[in-house]
Parts: C-alpha cells; structure tokens; sequence
C-alpha cells in the first residue's frame, strides 16, 4: 500500500515550495471535529477556536483541498451549509458548531452569505470526475437560489442587500443599495449552475440559467457600467452609480461580463499605481481614493488572498495569462516577505490581509483582532491553489482527461503524484543536452496540453507509464 501524500511542486525558487509543504501541514490545525455536545459531527475545515463555521471557509476552502489526493475531502463542509438549508431554500451564512443553529447579525437579518456555491461545485466535479454529486447539490443549489431570489431581488432585475453579506464590511461604499460584487456574484451563480446543468444533459434547467445569466449581465452592464471613467460602479437606491473604485469592480471578469473593450479598461488599472497597481496586488481600494489606508485599515487598502485570487482568475477568463502570472509570483513573494524573520513576532505565519504598498500583514488602527494570524482560508488560495494553477501553470480537468500546462516560458518546474481520481500523475520540464524536455508518468491514459505562450500549442494523448518529449521537436 503506497503512503497517501499531498502532491509535491518543483519550482526554480525553493521558498514557494517550502511555503506550499508548509500550508499543507498547517492545515491539520484546521480539520474540525466538533466536541462531544456539538450537533455538527464529522470532519469539517474551519479557522482553530473559532465557535462558528462560515460559508466563505466551505467555499473558498474547496479550491485548494481538491489538490490534497483526498488526504482532506473538500466537500464535507460545503454539505454542513446544505444540510441545514431550510424548507424556503435559505442557507445561512454562519452556523454555531456546538448547537448547529444560524448566527445573523442585526445589519444582515437573513444572514446571506457569498452566493458561490454553484462555482465551487463546477471546480470539485472538475477536480473529482463526481457526476452524481452534481446530481445531488442541483436541486439544493436551486432552491437557495430561488430563495434569494424571492427576498431580494428588486424590480430593476437587480439583488439589492446588505453591504456586509459581500464580506467587505467597512469598505467606503456607505450609500450602496446594490451591490457590484453580490449582483455579479449571482451571476457567477447562475452561470455555473447552467454549467452543472449541462453536465447533467438538462436542457431545460441548463437554458432557463442562461436566461437569468444574460438578464443580469445586461442589467451590471446598462446600470453599472460608467463610460467616461470605464469602470464598474456599485449604485445607490435611485440607481447612482457611486464613484468609489473598489476591488469589487474585478467580479464581473470572473462573470465574463464586460466585453474585450471593457475588459481592457477595468484591467488597464491592475498596472496603474494610482488605482490598483500597487506593489503588492490587489488593494481592496484605489489608491488614490480619499478613503485609502496605507495600513490596510481592512477593506480600505489591504490586500485580501481571496480577493487578489478572484482578480486573477477573472484576468484567466479573458486569457490574460502572463499578467496574472505575473501578479500572482508577485503576491506570493509579498506573502513570504511578510512572514518576517526568525525572533520577529509575526514570525513564520500567514496572514488573512496583507498591506498594499510594502511587506507586512496589514493593520487597522484600533482593532486588535485583526488581521486573523494564519488564515489559511484566505492564504492557501495563494500558496497552494495559485502555486499550482498560475505560478506553474496546470489547469485539470478530470471528466474530460485533460491536463493543460499554461506557461510565458519554459522553465524547471512541475507537480509531481497529482492524484486524477485513480490516476496519479508527474509532469516536469528539465533541461537536458537534448534542450528541454518534459518528463511524464502516469498511470492511465490523459491528453496533455502544452501552451507555451506565443510560441507553441500542442495536445497529445499520454499514454500509461513513463514516456518524455523534446520542446523543440513539437
């Protein structure tokens, strides 16, 4: 019996590849069981000694568990929020461990968390092969989304709701009625529950989700969309937009919602060092905006993993490959200069907000609990998740058989034993007297994508075994 592992990274810079074993190991300190009294049972991820567990953790937490070769299974927690779904569809976005009952806050009466459980299910089924699981979450999914639809959704066709349901609780957005981000996040939602739908072949549900994705994406476009700045705004209750640049203007890449001009303006002001283009992406505010904070001051200027992670997932859609690329080297070098030298009192952690302009875990004068030390909910979307997709560039599909391999340029690195349901596979590029070459191993047949930036794309099936091939003979 060979001894379960998480998959090992090669990288030309060995601190990415001790911060990735790292967060591997830290994540022991997250995997819950509740106590004896507590009604919520079995293994779940949630931040240590915290007494509630959170719709973000189960949901952003899926995208790097999935490459843990099912040494930690990402779905257990998501199905804590599903099982407690109510007879009206509601899923509430806080959950007290011991007695299992919903926490809501006086400014969040519903209590309506990040509406992306569909978008995390398109990711497990993509990293998991699981069709039946889809055909089991479909019907919840659906039912949560009717329910926010039936409390929240106006007459323009727009989600108005509280500020704090999109996380950024003291963001300078003050007169906002709708949202940018929640209204984009809903049609993140409906995209990839049409997407589910195709994979079960259901036509129908698959068109009907099509139709609630187009009618918000030309709602966010006529409303939202500012044309003499070329930026998305949140709007107010008269349906002003409100000129506060916020990160929360980056979601709709993810929703394939702007078009390549729209697109091009929103992403001109990544590398803008007034705007967002800040030495560490992404501020979670202009930086020229009056409000922003040099310390961070939480969503005044810090820079949140998940957001920076969303951004660069959007810039993907839009095949923005070498900038995110880019910004996601960068970031994690941010990251690992943050984690200060040995003696230092944030010595060796990961931090849940980083400051903008300079290494450091952010700060927000007068409040001591924040940043949350170690929070890897936020962080291991960075060191594991970005690490893997970005930095080294793989891109997995496990239904189709497929493994892309997306890079500027080649260079020694690779992934070794990723688990592909049964199948475990090794991919690393070398240079050799014969120049480069790739090295594989696997134990059943894959198609192999290599995307080498403006110089070459190939696809070749990869059959079972050990085999190599030549760069320069593709």
């Amino acid at each position: 019996m060979i001894k379960r592992d998480f998959p090992k990274i090669h990288f030309y810079d060995q601190d990415f590849v001790d911060i990735y074993d790292k967060t591997w190991a830290w994540i022991q300190d997250y995997w819950n069981t509740g106590s004896e009294t507590s009604v919520i049972d079995g293994k779940f991820f949630s931040y240590p000694a915290s007494p509630v567990i959170q719709q973000a953790d189960a949901i952003f937490s899926s995208f790097f568990l999935v490459y843990s070769n099912r040494i930690y299974q990402a779905n257990p927690t998501l199905d804590i929020f599903y099982q407690r779904q109510e007879p009206n569809g509601a899923i509430r976005s806080t959950y007290n461990i011991e007695t299992g009952l919903p926490i809501v806050e006086v400014d969040n009466p519903e209590g309506l968390g990040l509406p992306l459980f569909a978008w995390a299910e398109y990711n497990l089924y993509h990293k998991s092969g699981n069709k039946k699981r889809v055909k089991d979450v479909i019907p919840v999914l659906h039912r949560y989304n009717e329910w926010i639809d039936s409390v929240f959704k106006q007459p323009n066709g727009l989600y108005r709701v509280p500020l704090c349901a999109t996380g950024m609780f003291n963001s300078p957005r003050e007169k906002t009625a709708y949202p940018l981000d929640f209204n984009t996040m809903m049609a993140v939602n409906v995209l990839y529950l049409s997407a589910l739908a195709d994979i079960l072949n259901d036509k129908e549900a698959s068109f009907q989700y099509k139709k609630q994705y187009f009618a918000l994406k030309t709602r966010i476009n006529s409303l939202m969309w500012n044309n003499e700045d070329g930026f998305y705004y949140d709007i107010d209750k008269s349906e002003k937009r409100l000129p506060v640049k916020t990160i929360a203007s980056y979601w709709p890449l993810l929703a394939e919602i702007p078009n390549d001009d729209k697109a091009e303006s929103i992403v001109k002001r990544l590398s803008d060092p007034k705007h967002f283009g800040s030495p560490h992406p992404f501020p979670s505010l202009s930086v020229s905006d009056k409000a922003f904070d040099e310390s961070g001051g939480a969503y005044r200027g810090s820079v949140f993993p998940h957001l920076t992670f969303m951004v660069i997932k959007g810039l993907e859609r839009y095949q923005r490959w070498e900038l995110a690329r880019e910004c996601a080297i960068r970031h994690l070098y941010f990251i690992l200069d943050s984690m200060g030298p040995e003696g230092s009192q944030g010595k060796g952690k990961l931090w849940e907000a980083y400051l903008p302009l300079k290494e450091g875990p952010a700060s927000w004068p007068g409040k001591q609990d924040f940043p949350r030390p170690q929070y890897l909910t936020y962080a291991a979307l960075s060191t594991i998740c970005l690490t893997i997709e970005n930095i080294v560039g793989l891109s997995i599909s496990l239904p189709r058989k497929t493994v892309d391999w997306i890079i500027p340029n080649l260079e020694i690195m690779g992934i070794e034993n990723l688990s592909l349901k049964k199948n475990l596979i090794t991919i690393l590029s070398q240079k050799s007297s014969r120049g480069w070459e790739i090295q594989m191993e696997s134990e059943k047949l894959y198609y192999f994508t290599i995307n080498i930036l403006g110089k070459k794309k190939k696809t070749l099936p990869i059959p079972s075994g050990k085999c190599s091939m030549l760069i320069d003979k593709l």
